[in-house]
């Protein structure tokens, strides 16, 4: 019993030398490198206490600690250092709670929140450079998530109603939530690299974001600039590339079960297409267009339209399956992907899941679709870029869907 009170007390003396080297390294006047590993182990020590006498010890450690903490302040505003943030005493109650946690087993929970200290401690300039640069339409689509989130998600049934029984509006808006979600991740990369963001590394975050999108705004860039048409047909690429890593991701998400049967066919057609990237590299000179461009795409009007075409191919998809069978299925996988992989990819995992569709008619859906949307970007570049951008995207898309057409064909059922 007393040998094992020393796993905790070991570990608070860790996380808590972590947080206070972080300090010390900043120079806090209030604590730092001896100072935390003390609050630490007061913790622990008021934990072990607490449950060999009573838990009023636990609470007399916490107002122990809270008091030094104001004479502390008190001392530096005689000495008219003054401080006006509280980052140091929070982080300070915060350990005292870690080290009263590790005594009562919460181990793993009480080594992350150590590390969520450290890192918020140690990121102050990061966090406030990127809160000054969020604008007030990136924050608002931030709360709107939010909103969409943990607000609306929760209040919605969850129950199918309608034809087919495959309209659950929780299942709907779950996946505007999680579209959303990898959306706005990407996108907040995106502003955060700022400047850094080169076109190579804007292709692989604009094919999170939206490679549709991407390839408008870079073909766009060629119609007068034909010398960049190398990098534009490099960065579509590389943002179209990505989309099957995203398609694997939702799939992952939705129908983890139908993961393993999906990913070596579309895998095989996103290592096709990535070694086009590489075989294109060679050929890109100096980076002669800016990086793509893109909205905040966490916006409420988006997410609504999303979930409402969300559930009309989700809806097609049924529909199609019981009355013209699989070709039917194919057609409306054609339709959908012309402008949206996304909502064609959740329903299908969504129907494999519950098994209104075989596996390996599903993965299968899902590429002509992905295919059909690559012949739509071929159409964007067509309408909106040069003539050199254009032979070269008809070149390396139609490698792609001669790939992706031999695998429809060949891969067994």
């Amino acid at each position: 019993m007393t040998l094992g009170l020393f796993e905790p007390i070991a570990i608070a003396l860790g996380v808590g030398l972590l947080v206070g080297i972080q300090r010390e390294r900043k120079a806090s006047a209030i604590a730092g490198v001896r100072t935390f590993p003390l609050i630490t182990l007061l913790g622990t020590f008021s934990g072990i206490l607490a449950d060999a006498f009573n838990g009023w010890i636990l609470a007399a450690g916490l107002l122990a600690l809270s008091v030094m903490l104001l004479v502390g302040n008190l001392a530096q505003f005689r000495a008219e250092k003054i401080d006006p943030g509280l980052t140091t005493e929070m982080a300070g109650l915060v350990m005292f709670g870690v080290g009263a946690a590790l005594v009562k087993g919460y181990t793993a929970p009480a080594i992350a929140v150590s590390g969520v200290v450290a890192v918020l401690l140690h990121w102050k300039q990061p966090l406030q450079k990127f809160v000054v640069k969020i604008s007030e339409s990136d924050f608002k689509a931030v709360i709107q998530l939010v909103l969409i989130g943990l607000i609306i998600l929760p209040m919605l049934p969850n129950q199918t109603y309608g034809w087919y029984n495959v309209l659950n509006p929780y299942n709907i808006w779950l996946m505007v939530v999680l579209i959303s979600g990898i959306s706005l991740l990407a996108y907040v990369a995106y502003q955060l690299l700022g400047a850094r963001v080169g076109a190579i590394l804007g292709g692989v975050l604009g094919g999170l974001i939206s490679s549709t999108a991407t390839t408008v705004s870079v073909s766009q860039q060629t119609k007068a600039q034909s010398d960049a048409a190398p990098m534009a047909s490099l960065v579509i690429l590389i943002a179209s590339t990505v989309v099957f890593g995203r398609v694997l991701l939702e799939i992952g998400v939705v129908a983890p079960e139908f993961l393993p049967i999906a990913a070596a066919p579309l895998g095989i057609i996103m290592a096709l297409m990535g070694l086009l990237c590489v075989i294109c590299l060679p050929r890109v000179g100096q980076n002669l267009i800016d990086s793509p461009t893109h909205n905040n795409p966490a916006q409420l009007k988006a997410a609504l339209i999303f979930g409402g075409l969300y559930a009309i191919v989700l809806l097609a998809v049924a529909a199609a399956k019981a009355h013209f069978g699989t070709g039917g299925m194919y057609l409306v996988a054609v339709l959908s992907g012309l402008t949206d992989m996304d909502a064609i990819t959740l329903s299908t995992a969504e129907l494999v899941k519950t098994g209104r569709v075989p596996a390996d008619t599903g993965w299968r859906v899902i590429l002509l679709a992905a295919l059909s949307n690559l012949v739509f970007k071929g159409g964007v570049v067509a309408l909106l870029g040069g003539r050199r951008l254009l032979i070269s995207i008809a070149i390396l898309f139609s490698i792609a869907l001669a790939g992706g057409g031999l695998l429809l064909v060949l891969w067994p059922y």
